[in-house]
């Protein structure tokens, strides 16, 4: 099929890609390509995972299957069993985001004898996903890559655009490299396994894709019925959202591949809430707040922060926080105190210390922010229809004390 150079395209098909496998109809539904400088990533959406090696080589286009490595955790691991590769098992959690994880990726690959067109397999969640390609850009200047997401929020946000990183020095993706996956595969069948809360952390990033589409109508989904229950009980409902979705982050990171400081419009829009949200992160204990509550927090700190410039109307802002409540995310300023021990939660000095301490935590992540551009930070804020992004001035800064100081 004809490819227009640089253009994304959709195709919807039963049985088979052309030139190399039948497919059961089942496995692949949507068919989506995006091209990323000199990278273009293959994404397909299914119900079912591959079941075999010489399906996970057709759909990267490497249609021998000489060598390659599944990265798992314990959670994944009960997938791998079928794709006939050697899978290598990481324990599972945020706080594994780490080299002391990358490491033993490459050494594992190393002890299997990849070669540079290697193929390395991450199955998992976002720190799986992170870490694979990270580990995969690295091996021997870069290694092919697959992706196999198995959360929404992965699905959605992390495995696309080839962001790659790990956590470093208490910052949340201080490390990375742009490496985007030769392919990316998702199945429809994974999330079902998906507690409640790995579905709110997916929902806060369709929901951010929303906002930043300027075609209003996907919004309007995303508002309509807001039912975690129902998308858990029926994982096949959710196919448009993450479609929808892909194409939203696909067509930015089209446009600006490696984030260019210098553009206004570009990927950095897609940080939408998570210049408050990964502070949040930091300053909370690990496994206290997930990173799509954080997300969640982010955009309405973000919402208030649009209207304080007079660029956030506030109808936009009120239907924007209602959806966020609507599914189920807090909203308000403080996050209360509930995230530290019973002594630390007390009335008294204990109490006072962790405020303190928090609220340094936050103010130090924000300052750490990757996004900076001339030592002034910039945030993304939601606009009539879509977002903007706005750098640091007086007004900024104002509304970063009044926050800070009453975040817990």
């Amino acid at each position: 099929m004809f490819r227009p150079p640089g253009i994304h395209w959709a195709v919807k098909f039963a049985c088979y890609r052309t030139g190399f496998y039948l497919f059961d109809p089942e496995r692949i539904v949507v068919s989506i390509c995006f091209h990323f400088e000199d990278f273009a990533s293959f994404v397909t959406i299914g119900k079912k995972l591959p079941q075999s090696k010489e399906e996970i080589c057709a759909l990267t286009d490497r249609y021998s299957a000489s060598q390659g490595i599944i990265i798992c955790d314990e959670n994944t691991t009960r997938y791998a069993g079928n794709l006939g590769f050697p899978a290598y098992v990481l324990p599972a959690g945020e706080r594994y985001k780490s080299w002391q994880t990358v490491e033993p990726i490459l050494r594992a690959a190393k002890g299997e004898g990849l070669g540079r067109d290697g193929l390395f397999i991450g199955l998992g969640g976002g720190v799986i996903c992170d870490c694979t390609a990270f580990a995969s850009s690295l091996y021997m200047r870069g290694a092919h890559l697959a992706l196999i997401p198995t959360t929404l929020l992965c699905m959605i946000d992390a495995s696309l655009g080839g962001k790659t990183g790990i956590n470093l020095y208490g910052i949340k993706n201080l490390a990375g490299t742009f490496y985007p996956a030769k392919a990316i595969i998702i199945a429809l069948d994974t999330l079902k396994s998906l507690p409640p809360g790995e579905w709110k952390s997916g929902m806060a990033e369709l929901i951010k894709a929303a906002i930043l589409d300027p075609d209003p109508e996907f919004f309007t989904m995303i508002s309509q019925k807001p039912d975690i229950q129902l998308l858990m009980s029926e994982p096949d409902t959710i196919q448009p959202l993450i479609e929808k979705a892909l194409m939203v982050k696909g067509r930015i990171v089209e446009k600006d591949p490696r984030e260019n400081p210098d553009s206004a419009g570009g990927r950095a829009l897609l940080n939408l809430g998570h210049t408050f949200g990964h502070a949040l992160e930091s300053a909370m204990d690990p496994g206290k707040i997930s990173h799509g509550e954080a997300t969640a927090w982010g955009i309405a700190r973000s919402c208030e922060l649009g209207q304080e410039l007079g660029i956030t109307p506030q109808d936009r802002a009120e239907a924007i926080q209602k959806t966020l409540k609507a599914w189920g995310f807090r909203t308000g300023t403080s996050i209360g105190t509930s995230q530290g021990s019973s002594s630390e939660s007390s009335r008294g000095t204990s109490r006072r210390s962790y405020r303190k301490a928090s609220r340094e935590k936050f103010r130090e992540a924000l300052l750490s922010d990757k996004k900076k551009k001339n030592g002034k930070l910039r945030f993304v804020v939601p606009m009539a229809k879509g977002a903007a992004l706005i750098e640091e001035d007086e007004r900024v800064i104002k509304y970063l004390d009044t926050l800070i100081n009453g975040l817990l």
